[in-house]
């Protein structure tokens, strides 16, 4: 059964989710837990939202802002989560009006909040004072004919529903925008409303958006012509460098020329080489890729070449060679730098002749196959070493095209990291709330040795780690947290009175802790004294005491018991 609760709010005893709040004044950034806020002008967001309404109308308007505040309440009860996991379900749920509160988005009083998340059991009915939305009508739309709490009930209705594991549904029932005394807001579950699919429809139908979609799909489609690739990433950027390859690319794609492509690790080599391909009179004959590096030098002539029955101990019987089987097609040699001397040689002859023979016979064959070559090492060193042909550099060098690595354009990532999650979530069945912003920032500190193989893995185990309707946070990313280039940023908080205090330098508890051990005060002193500020600073509420200094409850009762602080109440 369900537990009936009539809550008082104590807008005093929420100092676990201040203490989320961090300002970096010099950076231009505010934080909240992981996610970047904003400080916006009420009345900017007034003239907006009257745009809306004239521009799109009341309908489309209310389904906009609703699926505005869904958004927020979805990050905001995996937040309350994370801060509360060991207090009760009233006290995880209420951060929600606490946050809205924590804002300046509305004042929010339980009436009566009916919790069960075993049985999946709720009831709500909250007053809401003050609204932003509210004094928007007052002073920009004036009174509305319906209630016109939109971001507020879109909020109110994603947080609990994530919160319960299942769709509530919250409904204004009175509203001081169209008239009311009051806003009064109910909450239960879907199928408890009769009109809950008509309602549900302003979170997921929105005829221009779709449009808006389904239009830049096609603009996508028609710069990639990759659409059958899935997968692949060739066209994601919007870097100078990037487009300058994508450029050449293009240009080489659809002539019969040699491409040698250079590169680090990890860079995307292969996925180029694919896209030239396709974008080729070739498009529609065989694409072989060839890691050169993989196969033992021995047998390299045979794998590439081919080889005959009988041309060496273990050649049973007569087989094709990777460039036959690209015949009218287009051959990928990866790491062609390992290639050995006659296997170079081999290939200056395809090259140059369009013809070979198979290891242990003295038939030519003709092949009709355009190379597209690929290291990560300096081919015009090699030629200056020894080991490569020279008359061979030249003939793949005559169109070569440099891919950026990862770090000179990151610009690019937050582009990347989306088409990867799009990935993923369709691999894994799963659907998180992407990158938290601390991950992206995250990310574009990070110097990408592996370059866009490692981002790919990296966002992969973010979703494989992460739960749906989460955000992947920056400890799901990295097995081993990165060293990145350091944040040179002073960063402010909220202190108990609301007043934005400088956090200090780094180096702030080991100072307090160095002057506790010089003044040789004792840890039992230390913990009464923490303790007591705590229910000094909650006025006297044990459990919000407790979550202040990270206890649960009972945890804290047993100390305050055997300090004696207890009895002094």
């Amino acid at each position: 059964m369900p537990v009936s609760h009539k809550p008082q709010l104590n807008y005093s005893d929420f100092q676990d989710l201040t203490e989320q709040i961090r300002f970096q004044s010099t950076e231009g950034k505010i934080w909240f837990g992981e996610q970047r806020m904003l400080l916006m002008h009420l009345g900017a967001m007034a003239a907006f939202r009257r745009e809306m309404v004239n521009t799109l109308g009341v309908e489309r308007a209310k389904g906009f802002f609703l699926r505005l505040g869904y958004q927020s309440g979805m990050r905001d009860a995996e937040l309350a989560r994370k801060l509360r996991p060991q207090c009760s379900e009233l006290d995880i749920f209420l951060a929600g009006p606490q946050l809205h509160s924590l804002k300046g988005m509305v004042k929010a009083i339980p009436l009566e909040i009916d919790i069960d998340q075993e049985t999946g059991e709720f009831y709500g009915e909250l007053e809401w004072v003050d609204s932003f939305e509210v004094e928007i009508c007052q002073t920009e739309l004036g009174q509305m004919d319906e209630p016109a709490c939109w971001a507020l009930l879109g909020y109110a209705c994603a947080y609990t529903s994530s919160f319960m594991g299942r769709e509530i549904i919250f409904r204004e029932t009175q509203c001081r925008g169209c008239g009311d005394d009051k806003c009064i807001i109910i909450g239960k579950p879907a199928e408890e409303w009769e009109d809950a699919v008509e309602f549900s429809r302003y979170f997921t139908e929105d005829p221009i958006i779709e449009e808006l979609y389904s239009l830049q799909s096609q603009v996508n489609s028609m710069r990639s012509s990759l659409v059958k690739q899935q997968g692949q990433y060739y066209g994601i950027g919007q870097s100078t460098s990037y487009n300058k390859v994508c450029k050449m690319i293009d240009k080489a794609a659809m002539g019969k020329v040699s491409v040698l492509l250079l590169g680090e690790t990890g860079v995307g080599k292969e996925v180029v080489a694919r896209s030239v391909h396709l974008r080729s009179e070739r498009a529609d004959g065989p694409f072989i890729a060839v890691n050169c590096a993989a196969i033992p030098p021995d047998l390299i002539e045979a794998e590439l070449f081919g080889v005959e029955k009988g041309a060496y101990t273990g050649a049973n019987q007569s087989r094709q060679g990777r460039f036959e089987r690209a015949h009218d097609g287009t051959i990928f040699l990866d790491e062609v730098i390992e290639l050995n001397a006659r296997a170079q040689a081999t290939l200056l002859r395809v090259l140059q002749e369009g013809e070979l023979e198979r290891v242990g016979d003295n038939r030519t064959r003709t092949v009709n196959v355009r190379v597209i070559a690929a290291t990560n090492e300096s081919l015009a060193a090699a030629v200056e070493a020894g080991r490569f042909r020279a008359d061979l550099y030249y003939r793949l060098n005559v169109f070569s095209v440099q891919i950026p690595p990862l770090r000179e354009r990151l610009e690019d990532l937050p582009l990347l990291a989306e088409h990867f999650l799009g990935k993923f979530h369709m691999e894994y069945n799963k659907r998180t709330l992407g990158l938290s912003d601390k991950a992206l920032e995250l990310c574009l500190r990070y110097h990408w040795p592996g370059n866009i193989r490692e981002l790919e893995n990296v966002i992969e185990r973010g979703v494989i780690l992460t739960d749906n309707n989460e955000t992947i946070s920056q400890e799901y990313l990295f097995a081993v947290f990165p060293d990145c280039a350091p944040e040179h940023t002073e960063t402010e908080s909220i202190n108990h009175s609301g007043q934005l205090v400088n956090d200090g330098s780094k180096n702030a508890t080991a100072d307090w802790a160095s002057e506790i051990l010089t003044n040789n005060i004792s840890l039992d002193h230390v913990e009464a004294t923490l303790m007591r500020q705590a229910m000094e600073q909650a006025n006297q509420n044990v459990s919000g005491a407790a979550r202040l200094l990270g206890l649960t409850r009972p945890a804290f009762a047993y100390r305050l018991k055997k300090s004696g602080i207890l009895a002094e109440g």
